[in-house]
């Protein structure tokens, strides 16, 4: 099984620099992924949790595949109805020949109805878009591999029933969005998924959290690496950790998270 980690590519405290700094810090510990979040217009619904400077995945995940040598790269999630398809499948392939075929893309609904008319994009509609988008997302990929073309895995994301569906017709895996052990379990005995990668918070904390809506990965480095080793049991390909708990200003202060990923790094060994 393999850890990424959830970078802050927006905030106050967030800068080229940071961002610099979060991808050595990233590849030096050791994991294997780094993905950044997707939002294109800021508007006050996505403000309040994401706010500006918001860096564009494509564009950042581009340059930081030049600072990079070992790191998948990744969205978790892009908004898919955000963008045309046929754009997104060009920018997607070439980051993916660029890289190296490090990209993984994790795509979603979206949620931000704000953000959605601003874009002129039906809300409402965003999930058949979704699948549209989709399908016109293989077949352009399709129409122009060859043998030089490593395949993009699509990750897609969310909790639904329907974004479930749609990971089982459309992607390469279940992408779930901090949930708790239980209700993983539950929804993976009840479905046939193709793979699944789960993104966990990360919160480490002094004493152990004892509430039973616990989410994976919050609570003492015992109980998270717990969490990582009953997810490798449950057949988890990837898990992100998401250090980023929804104050802007946790950004102007990475160090944090960072102490928190050296810990996990320190002591997580896949099991045999």
């Amino acid at each position: 099984m393999q850890l990424g980690v959830n970078v802050p590519n927006f905030g106050p405290g967030t800068d080229p620099g940071v961002l610099r700094e979060w991808a050595r810090t990233v590849e030096g510990l050791g994991f294997d992924l780094l993905m950044v979040s997707d939002h294109v217009a800021v508007t006050p619904d996505v403000a309040e949790r994401y706010p500006a400077p918001f860096y564009e995945p494509f564009t950042t995940l581009s340059w930081l595949a030049g600072i990079t040598t070992t790191l998948r790269l990744g969205t978790t999630v892009l908004v898919l109805p955000y963008r045309h398809p046929l754009l997104v499948a060009r920018m997607a392939a070439n980051l993916n020949q660029l890289s190296g075929g490090r990209l993984v893309l994790g795509v979603g609904v979206g949620w931000a109805r704000k953000e959605f008319d601003a874009l002129g994009v039906p809300f409402t509609a965003r999930g058949r878009l979704t699948d549209e988008h989709l399908v016109t997302l293989r077949k352009a990929w399709r129409e122009e591999a060859d043998e030089h073309t490593a395949p993009i895995p699509v990750w897609v994301g969310g909790n639904s029933e329907a974004a479930i569906r749609r990971a089982i017709r459309f992607g390469d895996a279940w992408h779930p969005l901090r949930v708790t052990l239980p209700w993983l379990r539950s929804a993976l005995a009840n479905h046939s998924l193709p793979a699944f990668a789960p993104r966990i918070a990360l919160r480490l904390t002094t004493s152990p959290v004892t509430d039973p809506e616990r989410p994976a990965g919050t609570g003492t480095i015992e109980q998270i690496l717990d969490d990582l080793d009953q997810l490798h049991r449950l057949g988890a390909d990837t898990v992100l950790l998401d250090p980023y708990h929804g104050d802007p200003e946790e950004t102007r202060r990475p160090h944090a998270a960072w102490r928190a990923l050296t810990a996990v790094a320190t002591h997580w060994r896949t099991p045999s």
